[in-house]
């Protein structure tokens, strides 16, 4: 099949976040949706979300699932307000758990933070499929990037979340806790066994040096000839050097510490104090 996809950017985040929908129906799922947030303020607000509400309402859809890559380090998610708004059912690799262990400690969230995944409705692991409608999808563990990452394979088109980016933009930083640049090298390669013609639809993008437009989609083949860190067949021993290297260069994202507490939460916000108030911590010198 040949899922119809719609993306839709986000300028603030680089992010790309995805509708797919069945060919001939209507059934369809949003995947790495983002809840827009002013670190400076400290406010949320629903503008990105609500693009991909009209979308779906315009065009009488059903979602029926709201799928997450990974935890991501760099925007919020909006996945409990796009369910509340339209339903589905929200999804993650169940490695989710790992992150939840890492991360509840370096927030101190103590013991009434559930590190069981319980706060997504479904944990995939490798080999499992979904349906959307009568289309399938089906999940691939690629880590590396993170414990938790997963690409979900719908159809003749492959959604990889922070495993890769354009060609030209290469492939995802792997030094965050549990990251690893010869685990993302393995993950790689499961995508690019995938047929060449396979669309590949990337989870961010930055704008190549180079390039004018901002870009998201390309193909198997074209990552396996083109992408500038993994191409051409490079072997493992490079690709490490010169991840490894490049990755002890960059700082943090810019939304990581709110970021991780709330996606870590299916996208919930931490619990409210007695006066209803709900506050993000700051960790010293943990990341």
């Amino acid at each position: 099949m040949t899922p119809k996809v719609k993306a839709f950017f986000d300028t603030d985040t680089f992010t790309v976040s995805y509708l797919v929908q069945e060919p001939e129906g209507t059934a369809c799922a949003i995947i790495d949706s983002v809840l827009d947030f002013d670190h400076a303020s400290g406010r949320t607000s629903t503008s990105s979300a609500d693009e991909i509400i009209s979308h779906v309402r315009a065009n009488g859809l059903k979602v029926e699932w709201i799928l997450e890559s990974h935890v991501h380090a760099d925007h919020l998610s909006a996945a409990p307000y796009l369910q509340q708004e339209l339903g589905g059912k929200i999804g993650i690799g169940d490695q989710i758990v790992t992150i939840q262990e890492t991360f509840g400690k370096i927030f101190n969230e103590g013991t009434e933070f559930q590190r069981d995944g319980s706060q997504f409705d479904a944990l995939f692991r490798q080999g499992d499929s979904f349906h959307i409608g009568q289309m399938r999808g089906d999940v691939l563990h690629t880590p590396g990037h993170t414990p938790a990452c997963m690409t979900y394979v719908i159809g003749d088109a492959a959604f990889v979340g922070d495993t890769l980016f354009m060609p030209d933009f290469g492939t995802a930083r792997c030094d965050f806790p549990g990251g690893s640049s010869e685990v993302l090298y393995d993950s790689i390669q499961k995508i690019l066994s995938l047929p060449d013609e396979t669309r590949i639809f990337v989870g961010h993008d930055y704008k190549a040096p180079g390039r004018d437009e901002f870009a998201w989609e390309t193909t198997v083949g074209e990552q396996k000839a083109l992408n500038v860190h993994i191409g051409q067949g490079r072997p493992i021993e490079e690709f490490v050097e010169m991840r490894d290297a490049r990755d002890a260069t960059l700082g943090m994202p810019r939304l990581i510490l709110p970021s991780l507490q709330v996606n870590m939460r299916a996208g919930q916000m931490p619990p409210a104090d007695e006066k209803g108030d709900v506050f993000l911590k700051v960790p010293l010198n943990k990341l």
